[in-house]
């Protein structure tokens, strides 16, 4: 299936640009050019990601990146911020709102069209089963949902790969390397105890729901188990 990427921009200029280079390069595209049109169609398009300007009519793309991330059927879309706005403390208010990553205008189109790709790798792909069950946790790809029980975990779209990942293959280890690629991607440069501090807030929310099943294996990695802590033989990477 064609990726689908949304372009949420009002400057029709740089629409017509993105839209030949991105069908150029094999994806579909739907533009918008306001914050309220996005908000009503991203959940009927389900973009396999957004390219959202933060200066827009109506809404900030700031706005409209929070919003996103609270629909259950497609909080989890990677989204990448465009703005003339260079400040880091731009930069990181962008991120902390909710966006994947941070390019400046004017920019390079094969520069972003590397930064699509990486980022769409990140993704777990649509598979064939619909979800995920280890003892009390269910993980659903369809609803981007994840259940303990009956209760619901509200996890951030990098917290709910990394257990899309962990949940692939319970009682197996997973080294902070390989968690690094399978989530974040080969060409993201993060730092490896950027997972550790995923792995902290993955585990804070799903022990609000039960018991803590994310386990630490020192100097390898982490898994999930019910059982006791793995043994270092165990270790295995993750592949996708």
């Amino acid at each position: 299936m064609t990726d689908k990427i949304m372009i949420v921009e009002d400057e029709q200029a740089l629409v017509t640009i993105l839209e030949y280079n991105l069908e150029k390069a094999g994806y579909d595209t739907v533009a918008v050019s306001d914050g309220k049109e996005a908000l009503d169609r991203v959940e009927e398009e389900d973009p396999s990601l957004v390219l959202l300007d933060w200066m827009l009519p109506k809404m900030s793309g700031i706005e409209i990146c929070r919003e996103i991330r609270k629909m259950p059927q497609i909080g989890q879309v990677p989204i990448i911020l465009l703005t003339a706005r260079s400040e880091e403390q731009d930069k990181v208010k962008g991120l902390s709102t909710g966006a994947d990553d941070y390019v400046t205008k004017p920019f390079s189109i094969p520069e972003l069209l590397a930064r699509i790709k990486a980022l769409l790798r990140r993704v777990p792909p649509k598979p064939s089963v619909k979800t995920l069950s280890y003892a009390d946790i269910t993980l659903d790809f369809e609803k981007k949902h994840v259940k303990r029980g009956d209760k619901l975990v509200h996890l951030g779209p990098t917290e709910f790969k990394l257990l899309a990942c962990l949940m692939s293959k319970p009682q197996l280890v997973f080294s902070r390397e390989n968690l690094l690629k399978e989530v974040w991607g080969e060409n993201i440069h993060v730092e490896l105890r950027t997972v550790d501090v995923h792995i902290r807030r993955l585990r804070r929310s799903l022990n609000k729901a039960g018991e803590d099943f994310i386990r630490t294996v020192r100097s390898s990695g982490y898994s999930i188990d019910t059982s006791s802590p793995v043994a270092e033989e165990k270790k295995e990477e993750c592949v996708s």
